[in-house]
């Protein structure tokens, strides 16, 4: 099995560098616009923390600026341009993109899987957009950002992962050398100075890179559903896990500071909730019937207006909500530094791989 996925991987590898190749020879073409667009990105697959930034940056900026979000809208089952609205369901426009709206109801959020037909329909129908986010776009060539902001998984250094599907990695890893901003997530507060030292020595490879070091804040925890009588958590007390996102490791290791921890189930990223799933997760709950049952955020959301749930089970049931901490530096640096580079006036530089949205 290993063999035939190292052949895989290497055609996979061979078609993403090809891919690269024509959008550098200008066979495949770039477009850039007007308003400035940051993009949020990876070279893994899964459970990095996008979605976090994505909001910390969208609490951050929205002083400066009138934002839209920008997100394909992952594993949803209608096509083409969606404006995300509080009332939608995540299985028409994706889990995160409801995620962000539900949190921030007065954001512009857009899902499109064409990302230059959705930066064109939100210049002309949204003309207050002075700034996109787009959530996820690293590998979308098509659009050439302003900014591009590469999320790193502390806990899955890049050297030492494989491509697809051999390892996680999507992309190739001179890829990086495209980032303004590193942002390197989950890591523990007490991260010593070597660790930062070899972090920066592997990322950063051009002089204007810079790089960040984060951990996960948590918050109170919350009910997913709002019932009466409910009774007061205690911290420490038994808990079951379920989640359905790309990397669990960091959220069981919160959830073990807090909780006894007497049973869990996971699930696939962007999984979708069935009757079955909830029937096995209340059976566990039957057989520790003090405990709770912990999620994450992007899990509540999808089942926040679910129906067919035991009441006992309502009553259990709650999820962690998360914040970025920067552990390094003060945070208002990074956010200084990225509204430094969204005003920078850059040259023309002539790239005929390139071709403003206004001719097109």
């Amino acid at each position: 099995m290993k063999f035939i996925k190292t052949i895989l991987s290497w055609i996979y590898t061979a078609v993403i560098v090809i891919r690269h190749r024509l959008y550098d020879w200008g066979v495949f073409k770039s477009y850039s616009f007007p308003v400035p667009v940051v993009c949020i990105g990876n070279i893994t697959v899964g459970g990095t923390g996008k979605t976090p930034m994505v909001e910390h940056l969208l609490a951050e900026l929205s002083v400066h600026y009138t934002i839209a979000i920008l997100s394909r809208g992952y594993g949803r089952r209608t096509r083409g341009y969606r404006e995300v609205a509080t009332s939608d369901s995540y299985i028409d426009v994706g889990d995160e993109p409801l995620q962000i709206k539900l949190k921030f109801s007065n954001t512009l959020v857009v899902v499109c899987e064409n990302r230059v037909e959705a930066i064109e329909r939100i210049s002309k129908e949204h003309p207050e957009i002075n700034l996109i986010i787009m959530d996820d776009g690293f590998q979308h060539r098509a659009i050439k950002p302003k900014v591009n902001v590469i999320i790193i998984d502390s806990t899955r250094p890049i050297d030492q992962d494989h491509m697809l599907p051999l390892g996680r990695l999507r992309d190739v890893e001179s890829r990086l050398n495209e980032a303004h901003f590193f942002v390197v997530t989950k890591c523990s507060e007490d991260m010593s100075p070597l660790e930062r030292r070899i972090w920066l020595k592997k990322l950063r490879k051009v002089a204007y890179q810079k790089v960040y070091f984060t951990g996960i804040k948590e918050r109170t925890i919350e009910p997913v559903f709002h019932v009466e009588q409910r009774e007061e958590i205690d911290y420490g007390q038994q808990a079951i896990l379920m989640a359905g996102i790309g990397n669990p490791s960091s959220f069981v290791r919160r959830a073990e500071q807090n909780f006894y921890i007497v049973d869990k189930k996971f699930f696939a990223d962007h999984h979708s909730y069935t009757s079955e799933d909830l029937k096995l997760i209340h059976t566990k709950l039957k057989n520790h019937p003090r405990a709770i049952v912990l999620m994450t955020e992007k899990d509540a959301v999808k089942l926040r207006r679910a129906t067919r749930i035991p009441e006992s089970l309502r009553r259990a049931m709650y999820y962690q909500p998360i914040d970025i901490n920067f552990i390094d530096g003060p945070d208002r640096d990074f956010i200084g530094n990225l509204i430094a580079d969204i005003e920078h006036k850059e040259e023309e530089t002539g790239n005929k791989a390139e071709k403003n949205i206004d001719n097109i």
